[in-house]
């Protein structure tokens, strides 16, 4: 679709008939010769002598063509330009990061499997996260693995397949053997500083407690709430273990109740593929896009038009006038 950016330039169209219809014709001091019988010389010519000036007579390629060349410089001053069929660009419209404990304990293989088998705790998780980033193609996804220590494993992207890649290269225990809770929190606010979407969810899975974090977990959670950070939180283990196997339900559950997010506990393969099923429901797909029309300049073609005419004209002008000398 053809469009002019500054349409006000087709104002200017008219601008040469008002020149020639309100300025005076340009005069212009002629030499001449004198003759003694000039009076004799215009009674043989059938002229009748008189004050004024000639005004020379354009041919019609020369108005036509000036005047063409004047609604060509006006159509470039314009602006045209060819405006393309709209283009849709999808945006992050969240963002998500999967803080998975990576501890000594995720090694274990207690986790029931869809064949009865038991499979390793990390195992289940990776399969069943990775099917959870599957279905978030119009989120950034960011991944924190923590042990005794956090790590960023994967910053936040919509590269889905380098993030399921990443997340399946984890092991268990390569962070340490302990669990930092609050310190994994710390570090998925330090991520969503860089954030600029309002929706910013961290999902938590840990199959134990706090064993050693330099901030407490509900601390972590009371900043993370400032932040406008949502967190919901996972346990992955048995309910009624105790000692070393036990899981924090009860911290678990405050730091969900703290920003606004929900706790979920996972006993078994089928119960996580639930809980990460409940909580595709409760954020399901944002789709945010923004669309611009591509716009390709066409200035110099109304400008090239005016030169080539010109130049023709010119060209025309100068081979009748070197016939008529001829």
């Amino acid at each position: 679709m053809l469009e002019f950016a500054n349409t006000w330039a087709f104002l200017l169209l008219p601008l040469p008939l008002l020149v020639t219809w309100l300025a005076p014709p340009h005069r212009e001091s002629l030499s001449a010769v004198r003759v003694p019988f000039f009076a004799q010389l215009a009674a043989a010519l059938n002229q009748q002598p008189r004050e004024g000036s000639v005004i020379l007579n354009r041919r019609t390629l020369q108005v036509a063509s000036a005047g063409l060349i004047w609604v060509l410089l006006v159509a470039g001053l314009a602006k045209p330009q060819w405006v393309g069929p709209p283009v849709e660009n999808p945006q992050a419209a969240r963002d998500i990061i999967l803080a998975v404990d990576i501890s000594d304990s995720m090694d274990r293989r207690d986790f029931a499997s869809e064949n009865s088998a038991p499979v390793q705790r990390l195992a289940a998780v990776k399969k069943v996260v990775s099917r959870f980033i599957d279905d978030r193609r119009d989120d950034r996804v960011g991944l924190i693995v923590f042990g005794t220590r956090p790590f960023l494993q994967v910053p936040l992207t919509q590269d889905l397949e380098t993030a399921k890649a990443l997340l399946n290269s984890i092991e268990a225990g390569m962070a340490g053997p302990h669990t930092t809770l609050g310190d994994a929190i710390g570090l998925a606010i330090r991520v969503f500083e860089t954030s600029e979407v309002e929706e910013r969810l961290l999902i938590l899975l840990t199959d134990g407690s706090d064993t050693g974090s330099r901030m407490t977990p509900l601390n972590a959670a009371e900043i993370a709430r400032q932040n406008r950070v949502t967190i919901f939180t996972v346990g992955a283990g048995d309910p009624e273990a105790r000692g070393e196997d036990r899981v924090d339900f009860e911290t678990l559950q405050r730091i969900a109740s703290i920003t606004g997010g929900t706790f979920f506990t996972a006993e078994n393969q089928k119960a996580l593929d639930d809980v990460y099923d409940q909580i595709a429901a409760l954020v399901p797909r944002i789709i945010k896009t923004s669309s611009y029309r591509p716009r390709l300049s066409l200035v110099h073609w109304p400008a090239a038009a005016a030169l080539l005419l010109g130049l023709l004209t010119y060209v025309i002008l100068l081979i009748t006038a070197h016939r008529r000398a001829a």
